[in-house]
């Protein structure tokens, strides 16, 4: 992996955690920092710049990001926890692509 993208994931999972102040946002409980996940919420393929932007993420504990993988809860549901949405995303990600 090169290194510009080494510091485009660690810049969005940074400025996820930060944002969700470091708490699963779907069941809120505190989680140890190795344990949290920054999950893309809408497919990264399907993203410019692969959807690196925190309007895409949300922190998740573990048990939570097993079920976002199964579709629980939508992603509708999660970009509301986070006061996002998939055009948000979009425009944050089109303005990452073009950096």
């Amino acid at each position: 992996m090169s290194q510009n993208k080494k510091a485009v994931r660690a810049a969005f999972r940074d400025a996820v955690f930060e944002r969700d102040s470091y708490l699963c946002r779907v069941c809120e409980v505190p989680c140890d920092i190795p344990k949290l996940d920054a999950h893309h919420i809408h497919l990264r393929s399907d993203m410019p710049a692969g959807g690196y932007v925190k309007e895409n993420g949300i922190t998740l504990c573990p048990a939570c990001h097993i079920e976002a993988e199964a579709g629980r809860p939508s992603e509708y549901e999660l970009y509301r926890l986070i006061e996002s949405s998939f055009e948000q995303a979009w425009e944050a990600s089109k303005k990452l692509e073009e950096q």
